[in-house]
């Protein structure tokens, strides 16, 4: 199995973080949010990078290369960090702000996490509010490293989370490898899982295999009422998608009132 090497680099302090010179480009933060259906709340909003004129996250990922990976990865927690500040996320009683990270761009997780932590402190914002997502589908080198990375993390009293659970094929292998606090099923299962039997076995399967582990689970890109009630019937309480809310840049939204 080949290994990330561990190579000299100099950390990116949050200062740095904020200098889009040095990355390139520019980019911005929009956040959707994820609810309690039962009780309306937001559980967390998850931090989608976008252009500075609301270009989608692809037209900003095709400029990320070896060259600038870890510079970005390390520029997208500050400022999804900040920007929840400014937006006055810290105020939402016991919401979380998820930051997708990418798992090839860190080196030393004890030391990758610094700007983070200063970025955490300069804002008020608790570490125990900060979630780490990686997607399944991120192409991961060295499952090891992952699973160190995901210790430190909540070492350090971060939330650890596997996103887009089920759209790949190593979703159970590294379940079985780390636990997660948090277990995200991809809508690749919960699309139109009202008139579909198979899938509701699956996820309830996820759903019973997460509460053996204490995992927590969230379903992802629920579009419609029967999705939403189909899920709530397997115990699902926490929810994401366009049924909800999109992502939007520059407010932090609240529940539709014709869903309470």
């Amino acid at each position: 199995m080949q290994t990330i090497p561990l190579k000299p680099f100099k950390p990116i302090g949050c200062a740095e973080c904020r200098n889009p010179d040095g990355l390139g480009f520019d980019f911005t933060m929009a956040f959707q949010p994820i609810f309690n259906v039962t009780t309306a709340k937001p559980y967390a909003y998850e931090a989608l990078v976008r252009g500075l004129d609301g270009q989608s996250a692809a037209s900003i990922l095709a400029r990320v290369n070896e060259t600038n990976r870890y510079r970005f990865d390390q520029a997208c927690r500050v400022k999804a960090i900040e920007l929840a500040a400014q937006l006055g996320m810290p105020a939402i009683p016991d919401c979380k702000l998820s930051i997708n990270f990418l798992p090839n761009a860190v080196y030393r997780a004890e030391t990758c996490v610094r700007a983070t932590l200063e970025a955490a402190s300069e804002w008020a914002f608790p570490i125990d509010r900060i979630m780490f997502e990686v997607t399944e589908g991120e192409q991961v080198e060295d499952p090891d490293h992952l699973k160190s990375i995901f210790l430190e993390y909540e070492r350090q009293g971060f939330t650890t989370a596997i996103d887009d659970f089920g759209s790949g094929y190593s979703g159970l292998n590294l379940l079985a490898m780390f636990q997660p606090q948090v277990l995200k099923i991809d809508m690749a299962l919960t699309r139109g899982i009202g008139q579909d039997s198979v899938r509701r076995a699956i996820v309830e399967g996820i759903v019973l295999v997460s509460r053996r582990l204490g995992i927590t689970v969230i379903a992802e890109g629920i579009e419609t009422r029967e999705e939403r009630d189909a899920l709530a019937a397997l115990g699902i309480e926490l929810m994401q998608g366009y049924l909800f809310a999109k992502p939007s840049i520059g407010v932090l939204q609240s529940m539709p009132t014709e869903l309470i």
